[in-house]
């Protein structure tokens, strides 16, 4: 299994003048090319009359990555790589930025150039919520009554959720975990139970956990 990475919990926009040109970095969570081409596009439709629409992006984390970056238009090397550079520091993975620049008559050079798109770059990426995809298993299990009250507390301190309850003439419960959880929950039933009861597991996703 892929190590966990942080990756961006939600869009987010700085911005900056440098010399009168303004420079707009939008970033956003991606889990595919098709997303982060969707994204570059609709930036683009946004702000049509920029100089300068700056794409960088990486796929995946850790030691699998995809990774894009273009100048559209700039001097080579001054805009898309910078930005990239950024990204690759911040340890964001599952990310696309497009700092879009507004010239604003002065030439900023090379070095201004990338001094310009790195601190666009740099503003938006420490702005950004983080969060850590993880993986879940989804469980399902029929306790009596009277165990109600426990299982829940068991569930809390198995860091679980009950996600449904069905009543009847048992208490059906549908509940997710972090993978590395669920054993200690299942053991924790089956003590409760006098081993009369266990849960099923039936799908194994991902979720996201916000991180500070």
């Amino acid at each position: 299994m892929p190590s966990p990475y942080l990756i961006p919990s939600e869009e987010t926009r700085r911005e900056l003048i440098v010399i009168n040109s303004r420079f707009i970095a939008n970033l956003a969570p991606v889990a595919s090319t098709d997303e982060a081409r969707a994204f570059i596009k609709r930036i683009r439709a946004e702000f049509p009359a920029a100089s300068h629409n700056v794409p960088a992006y990486i796929l995946g984390g850790g030691n699998t990555v995809t990774e894009y970056f273009s100048d559209d238009g700039e001097p080579s090397g001054t805009a898309g790589r910078p930005a990239l550079t950024v990204l690759r520091g911040s340890g964001l993975g599952d990310v696309v930025v497009v700092v879009t620049r507004y010239f604003g008559g002065t030439l900023l050079g090379t070095g201004g150039l990338v001094k310009a798109y790195t601190e666009a770059t740099q503003a938006v990426v420490q702005a950004v919520p983080r969060a850590q995809r993880i993986p879940v298993q989804i469980a399902m299990t029929a306790i009596p009554y009277h165990l109600f009250e426990r299982v829940k507390l068991l569930t809390t301190r198995q860091k679980g959720a009950i996600l449904d309850e069905t009543f009847g003439a048992d208490i059906t419960l549908t509940l997710r975990f972090p993978v590395e959880s669920f054993q200690g929950f299942q053991t924790g039933l089956r003590e409760l139970s006098a081993g009369q009861v266990q849960a099923e597991i039936i799908e194994t996703s991902e979720m996201l956990v916000p991180v500070s």
